[in-house]
């Protein structure tokens, strides 16, 4: 039986130009349905119902942030962008792809999609590969480096350690787990661990019930973030949490977006004007 650890060197082995890898026809057939039912999914009207209902994709989320998704203001919300839809069918092909290609290399894929729930709240894993708990990921170069460098919990700003933690905390008490990411650039694979030791550290239950209270609150918490230094320049702009987020401009009304050179910068107090344009809303 294949271990975990040697997932990236056997997927890079199919690949091996001296080498005749027959594809097994009914791992493609898995790939193939799995891939249609995405474009069928991504490619009808999205249903934004039952946003205030408390999942497991959420449980790293901040609380401000859980709360606000479950009380959407769509006059004061960044809307999601049809290109922004498409990154997202990318990512989920991704995730199917490196599922096809972790069959094609022998190791053992199981419960994909499967649900899991607690204290009535749901969720589904990816899979689980070789008996680990596992979250697929594609990556951009810059957030690749996290998972390649185990370094994942460090600066979580996306949540991911509570996720998977509560997945594992059903499924596999007591085992460790693991995220699988691919750079979707350069094509890098790599395996990044998430020890029991950390695991045992985000119970879900807990978490769970704290954030339904969140949610029925009839007010907002704290900020997720306080706007951070810009440089020397005496300008504060919104942490990375921040600028990803599609509440931003509710939680800071007055913040002014320049865009520079490697993406939008959202300035919250504004000593030097930067000389770069800036995009009004």
């Amino acid at each position: 039986m294949k271990q975990l650890e040697t997932l990236p060197q056997d997927i890079y082995a199919l690949f091996d130009p001296d080498y005749d890898h027959e594809v097994n026809e009914e791992h493609l057939e898995i790939f193939a349905e799995e891939c249609k039912k995405l474009f069928r999914e991504r490619l009808k009207k999205q249903d934004k119902s039952g946003r205030r209902a408390v999942r497991f994709s959420g449980l790293g989320k901040p609380d401000r942030k859980v709360w606000m998704d479950a009380h959407p203001d769509p006059d004061n919300e960044e809307p999601l962008l049809p290109k922004t839809y498409l990154k997202f069918l990318y990512g989920d092909l991704i995730e199917q792809l490196l599922l096809f290609l972790t069959r094609e290399a022998g190791h053992t894929v199981t419960e994909t999609q499967s649900q899991v729930e607690i204290n009535g709240v749901t969720g589904s894993i990816d899979a689980i590969v070789d008996g680990v708990v596992v979250d697929v990921k594609s990556a951009s170069p810059y957030g690749y480096k996290k998972f390649e460098q185990n370094s994942v919990t460090e600066t979580d700003t996306f949540g991911y350690t509570e996720q998977l933690s509560g997945y594992a905390d059903v499924l596999t008490p007591g085992e460790d787990a693991a995220w699988l990411a691919m750079e979707k650039v350069a094509g890098d694979i790599c395996v990044s661990p998430l020890k029991s030791s950390v695991i045992k550290h985000y119970p879900p239950g807990p978490r769970i019930e704290h954030l339904k209270e969140v949610v029925e609150s009839e007010t907002p918490p704290e900020l997720c973030y306080e706007p951070e230094p810009d440089g020397k320049s005496g300008n504060l702009k919104l942490p990375l949490g921040c600028s990803y987020c599609n509440h931003k401009f509710r939680c800071h009304p007055t913040v002014r977006t320049f865009l520079y050179s490697n993406g939008p910068r959202f300035l919250t107090k504004v000593v030097r004007e930067p000389d770069v344009p800036e995009i009004t809303r």
